[in-house]
């Protein structure tokens, strides 16, 4: 997880590039001190120009040297002393380059090495000083906000990538929960048959090995596409039509367009199997069930509808079951409050579920 974060964060400048940055920082604080200057002993121009090279020099000088030999988050005395050695020995060659280089693009006299030490000039070296510290300083600090900001970053992503694995984790327990529930209850069915009715027992078992084949390649993916999952019900609806017989007649309608619509693997099969288990199988003479899919604006329709005892007529059916139960839970994980699930009376007597998610589709 450590390597995933750091691929994920900002890669590490060099120290060339770092220089290079800092620089219109130096060119800020020069700015400021020879406003300062200008207004003490006038020649305003003349004083920024000098000025902002000075800076410029020393600024290079020291903070290259710190990036050098004293590139650390923290300090201390070994790291304090040559840094101030190197700024007090770097002010005064900063000072004499910077006038002379100043002189030579304003186009004015300028001291030469021997007239140089001055007392006025040697107060302007210990500003130098000053300033270069005061730049340096500023550096500091902004790496320290810059690192500060990469560490909430990277605890971000940290954050982040734990809460994906426990909600992959929590997806993949509730379509555990589903899938031996059905598979259990079809098992059940099948040992009654076996000593009853061995035709019925042995086509019940073909349409449960074509189900097993039809999901099983997918069932422990994380999505599949709306033509797989159709894929998937229309099997499964012939098993249930053989323990049903004729008190079970069921159509599947999927648009050639929304074939290929993305969605988490095994969502219809709870809606479906609730509609058997809840709707059709408790009524005597059985009934309709119809699955469909449709487009509403940016999001995908599905409909389960059934023609069985409708809402609140058997225990449990109001709400759902446990596998509609799972699946709320499941789009809940998954997108929030922009996918839902809602049951609903579907006149003249039966229940429709309408399933509603973003529309995703492959490339």
């Amino acid at each position: 997880m450590p390597s995933t974060i750091q691929s994920l964060l900002p890669a590490p400048r060099s120290r060339l590039r770092r220089l290079l940055a800092d620089l219109p920082l130096s060119i800020a604080v020069s700015a400021v001190l020879a406003i300062f200057i200008g207004l003490v002993s006038g020649h305003f121009i003349e004083n920024l120009l000098v000025s902002i090279v000075i800076g410029l020099i020393a600024f290079t000088i020291v903070n290259g040297g710190r990036l050098l030999w004293w590139d650390r988050q923290s300090w201390g005395l070994r790291e304090w002393a040559p840094f101030l050695a190197l700024a007090v020995a770097t002010a005064p060659v900063a000072h004499f380059t910077g006038l002379r280089i100043g002189g030579r693009l304003l186009g004015i006299s300028t001291p030469t090495l021997a007239e140089y030490p001055t007392p006025g000039r040697m107060s302007m070296v210990l500003f130098t000083m000053l300033g270069t510290m005061m730049m340096i300083v500023l550096v500091k600090y902004r790496e320290r906000v810059r690192r500060i900001e990469e560490e909430h970053a990277a605890a971000r992503l940290r954050a982040e990538i734990i809460e994906r694995q426990a909600l992959q984790a929590q997806l993949r327990l509730l379509q555990a929960q589903i899938e031996p529930h059905m598979l259990f209850n079809t098992l059940a069915n099948l040992q009654g048959l076996i000593a009853i009715d061995p035709d019925r027992a042995s086509e019940m078992l073909d349409q449960l090995i074509q189900y097993l084949r039809a999901t099983l390649s997918v069932s422990r993916a994380e999505t599949t596409t709306l033509e797989q999952e159709f894929a998937a019900m229309q099997a499964y609806l012939g098993l249930m039509g053989v323990r049903m017989g004729e008190r079970l007649a069921y159509r599947v309608e999927l648009p050639l367009a929304l074939g290929k619509a993305r969605l988490p693997t095994m969502l219809l099969q709870p809606l479906v199997e609730n509609a058997i288990v809840h709707g059709l199988e408790p009524k005597v003479d059985g009934g309709e069930i119809v699955v469909k899919a449709g487009v509403s604006g940016d999001s995908l329709v599905i409909e389960v509808r059934d023609t069985g005892l409708g809402l609140g007529q058997v225990h449990g059916r109001r709400g759902g079951g446990v596998g509609v139960s799972t699946t709320r839970e499941r789009l809940e994980a998954l997108y929030g409050e922009h996918a839902t699930i809602i049951l609903t009376p579907a006149p003249p007597q039966g229940t429709l579920a309408r399933l509603t998610l973003p529309l995703e589709t492959t490339a």
